[in-house]
């Protein structure tokens, strides 16, 4: 999701685990390993996104870099599906990383851990995040196709 081409997702997974690698001595048992590798890894994908969005070079997130889970979805499936991931590629870096959490199933407990924010903050964000992303998809509805 942070990244346009397989190459810069390759390069962005290799960073992560070097990330991982060089913090794990800091690592406090505070929180699940899982919480934990899943922060270093948004932490460090956002901060990459942020470094490559500056760039000029760089183009935006389309939907040919979302891999489909269904193999043969219905044809008004997969332009729902398509849809959404336009709509969720308008969102910023920490509402792009929420969704994504929430979309993976993790409870919002989790979600507040990961991000570093409050479970409370979480909901009130997803529920904005729900209807910016519910206007984003009627907006497309409305331009005409030609």
């Amino acid at each position: 999701m942070y990244c346009d081409r397989e190459e810069d997702r390759n390069d962005l997974f290799q960073e992560i685990i070097a990330q991982l690698w060089k913090s794990y001595p800091s690592f406090r048992n505070e929180s699940k390993v899982s919480t934990w590798m899943y922060r270093v890894g948004l932490n460090t994908a956002i901060t990459s996104f942020r470094k490559n969005k500056r760039r000029p070079d760089q183009n935006s997130l389309s939907v040919e870099n979302f891999q489909m889970a269904d193999e043969n979805p219905e044809y008004e499936t997969e332009e729902n599906i398509k849809q959404l991931h336009r709509a969720v590629a308008q969102l910023t870096g920490v509402e792009k990383s929420i969704v994504l959490l929430f979309l993976e199933n993790k409870k919002y407990e989790e979600i507040a851990e990961i991000t570093g924010i409050t479970q409370n903050y979480v909901r009130v964000k997803m529920n904005r995040i729900k209807k910016k992303l519910k206007i984003l998809m009627n907006e497309e509805d409305k331009i005409p196709i030609k």
